[in-house]
């Protein structure tokens, strides 16, 4: 099965550092001020920018996350999809924060306005803290409960005729769009814990890992296989990686030193408090990979956790030459992902040093479908002769 590429729309905030992404100079975090050196604010432009690389260079998708401190992903693509054609936008929809019937008529008319350009990442939360500034007070286990019985409705008002539905968290009678959507979108679904296997088995069309090591994958694949297959269901696989490809493996290292030069301790040390406090068991494996040490970043070959030393959720790199990139990305694929959703800081720069360095070897081997475009295509050269 070909590889499905896709890139990353920093929502919160960009740069050519891992720290204070979200933090404006002097002014806490106040509109209109002026950005810290090496941040980015993720107005509308520079997005548009990033999404345009992205379908330019041959991504397929682009994912954009939900939280306190990111612009509101379906407001932010829609609008990213009136100056894109044909990317896709994965965007975060959590349960618990809006009815399923609401959210199944969004994605109905989302699709229509952008002809199909819609896939939904389900994040049912890992912290309590985030989620009680929303007005959610569910504990870990009762919020995938919850998503459970959202999926139900979301899929049954999909299916075109009043939909009843009567459970612990939802009761729907007649639910209904006026129109589903076509195509359907896929659903995205992650998470590490007891309670969200079964959650994966029953509704994920590609169920999605941080980037652990490749024989953790492996695990993870064998047990949510396992759990589909009980509910006479298939999934597909997806990974979330940061990437550091480079012409040679000393550039792509040497990058990657630089964005540790920016982490002082205390930095670092305030961050593992903060991450340490997740309910996400996806969170806790990530952290158990480095430890909060700087020593021993690199967990695997070209697989490197230093961005988890302050960034939560995904925090591993792949890191090397284009060649090395291309050879794990393939190797996670004879695992049995299909999906990779991808990222680097800063965006746009990192879309291109992928998209020139690593899409054109991957298509080389086989690996994209024969309709993505690996890379921009060079105009020809027009040698006149004569004067």
């Amino acid at each position: 099965m070909s590889l499905h590429l896709h890139w990353f729309l920093p929502t919160g905030g960009d740069g050519r550092t891992l720290v204070d992404r979200h933090a404006y100079a002097g002014s806490g975090g106040t509109a209109g001020a002026a950005p810290a050196a090496g941040i980015r604010p993720p107005d509308i432009e520079y997005l548009a920018q990033i999404a345009k690389a992205a379908e330019r260079l041959g991504f397929e998708g682009a994912l954009t996350p939900t939280g306190t401190w990111c612009e509101d992903a379906w407001l932010t693509t829609v609008a990213l999809a009136q100056q894109t054609e044909r990317l896709k936008f994965l965007v975060a929809l959590r349960p618990g924060l809006i009815s399923p019937v609401l959210a199944a008529q969004m994605a109905a008319t989302y699709q229509r306005v952008t002809r199909g350009r819609l896939l939904l990442n389900v994040v049912t939360g890992g912290d309590s803290t985030e989620q009680r500034r929303f007005g959610d007070h569910a504990d870990h286990d009762s919020r995938y409960a919850r998503t459970d019985e959202f999926l139900s409705v979301v899929r049954g008002v999909w299916s075109g005729a009043p939909f009843d539905f009567d459970g612990a968290h939802y009761r729907v009678a007649g639910g209904l769009t006026a129109q589903p959507p076509d195509p359907l979108p896929g659903v995205f679904f992650g998470g590490s814990s007891e309670a969200a296997g079964p959650v994966a088995a029953r509704h994920a069309d590609v169920y999605l890992t941080w980037g652990e090591p490749p024989e953790q994958v492996a695990r993870k694949i064998e047990w949510i296989r396992g759990l589909a297959a009980r509910e006479g269901r298939t999934v597909r696989f997806g990974i979330r990686l940061h990437t550091i490809a480079r012409d040679t493996a000393a550039d792509a290292w040497a990058a990657a030193g630089r964005l540790l030069d920016d982490l002082d301790e205390d930095t670092v040390a305030a961050a593992q408090r903060a991450l340490r406090r997740s309910e996400s068991v996806g969170q806790q494996r990530m952290l158990a990979l480095h430890g909060g040490s700087r020593d021993g970043l690199e967990i695997a070959p070209n697989l490197w956790a230093g961005f988890g030393l302050v960034r939560g959720g995904a925090g591993t790199a792949l890191v090397g030459a284009h060649t090395e990139v291309a050879d794990r990305i393939e190797e996670y694929h004879r695992l049995g992902i299909d999906h990779f959703i991808l990222s680097g800081y800063p965006h746009l720069e990192e879309a291109y040093w992928f998209g020139e360095g690593v899409i054109p070897l991957l298509a080389a081997r086989g690996l994209l479908p024969r309709t993505a475009h690996a890379g921009p295509v060079a105009a020809p050269i027009l040698l006149a002769g004569g004067r």
